[in-house]
């Protein structure tokens, strides 16, 4: 029944003259998505983008379009020339389909192209007219229709579609640079991860582990993890990378109170080594403002100025509650709750000093050979391409 999809989008088309190069990439992406079947075809016409679906099948196009970001919404069409005994046809043909040719309709039409004869109501008028003449069983109805039966006329041809599936929106993958993003294996990093991909963000994950004392089996739910979000993201590069030593020497040297605030200074001095070598313009983190110790408005401070990139916290203000149910909606949630302890629960003091001022954080720091811990944190590095 349906051989097109027809694509909208909403942000995007605030964004004046940059708009053409963001269309371009959502065009990729969605090209991407479908890649599985060879024959589509896709393409743009003004504001919107065109799936040829050349004999893929429909429903699961659909479903690939659901995890595309950038989207504000799609429709299943049949095509029609511009002919208006065509249009309302190929509008019959869609009612029956949907209805069985029996319940309440309406029609409401856009005449993008203003060289058509019709105008917007008179193309309703006469659509609903033909539906109701070819199919006696249905009725239109303004207020509660089973369908709405939508026809789109552009400038080529015209377009018959039964309804709006919602999109993610946000903006395309790739629109809005590139960040490296820290991957924990818990329930908020790989949230915050989803989130920022939504942002248009390419990623690059970073992932740290203190192997022998984190497993096999926690690196494992880490890609399970990556692999969860390359459904949504495409292909995701995984920077696998120990800090066994770095946790070693911090036990060593340096204040019980202050671990976690120092690792995490570190983890953010080896992500931003890796930004430069990756072109990444900021660091994203699953902080979520005052929910652990590590995670007040001081230990956030004095971690942040171990970096000269932004940081972005796509979860800072966010609830638990809400957090677990966005991880819920993405498949993250029962992965990320797998009881693999990671570096950082392991490396935890049992009283964590919740407001650290930065000039004490300095001097505990001074203790430490950082240059050669994090050159060395470097050199353990293992990469991981991972999804489809």
């Amino acid at each position: 029944m349906y051989n097109h999809i027809l694509i909208r989008y909403g942000e995007l088309t605030t964004k004046g003259a940059n708009r053409s190069d963001m269309e371009q990439i959502l065009e990729r992406n969605v090209r991407q998505a479908l890649a599985e079947w060879p024959q589509v075809r896709v393409g743009r016409i003004h504001t919107r983008i065109v799936v040829e679906l050349n004999g893929a099948p429909v429903e699961p196009a659909l479903q690939k379009l659901q995890r595309v970001f950038g989207i504000s919404s799609f429709s299943p069409v049949a095509v029609a020339p511009l002919d208006m005994k065509a249009i309302c046809e190929t509008a019959i043909q869609v009612v029956k389909h949907e209805l069985a040719g029996k319940g309440a309709f309406k029609v409401e039409a856009r005449r993008g192209n203003k060289q058509f004869p019709l105008d917007s109501p008179a193309i309703a008028r006469e659509v609903g007219a033909s539906v109701l003449r070819a199919l006696p069983d249905t009725r239109v109805d303004v207020h509660q229709p089973d369908l709405v039966l939508e026809v789109d006329v552009r400038k080529a041809q015209a377009y018959v579609y039964p309804r709006r599936v919602p999109g993610l929106g946000g903006f395309p993958i790739g629109m809005s640079g590139r960040a490296i993003a820290l991957l924990s294996g818990g329930i908020d990093s790989p949230v915050a991860v989803w989130k920022a991909m939504k942002r248009g963000l390419s990623l690059d994950l970073v992932h740290y582990h203190s192997f022998p004392f984190t497993s096999e089996r926690a690196q494992r739910k880490v890609e399970d993890l990556v692999g969860i979000l390359a459904k949504w993201g495409g292909r995701l590069p995984l920077h696998l990378i120990s800090v066994t030593e770095i946790q070693a020497e911090i036990r060593k040297h340096c204040p019980e109170s202050l671990r976690t605030v120092l690792l995490r200074r570190m983890m953010f001095r080896i992500a931003t080594k890796l930004a430069a070598e990756c072109r990444a313009g900021a660091l994203i983190t699953g902080d979520s403002l005052g929910q652990v110790a590590s995670q007040t408005l001081s230990a956030l401070n004095a971690v942040d100025a171990a970096t000269t990139l932004t940081v972005i916290r796509p979860l800072a203000t966010e609830d638990k509650l809400d957090i677990i149910d966005v991880a819920k909606r993405i498949g993250t949630y029962e992965t990320s709750v797998q009881p693999f302890d990671d570096c950082c629960s392991l490396f935890a003091p049992r009283r964590p000093k919740t407001n650290p001022k930065l000039d004490e954080v300095d001097r505990a720091e001074e203790r430490l050979d950082v240059e050669n811990l994090v050159a060395a944190a470097l050199d353990s590095r293992e990469c991981k391409m991972i999804g489809a």
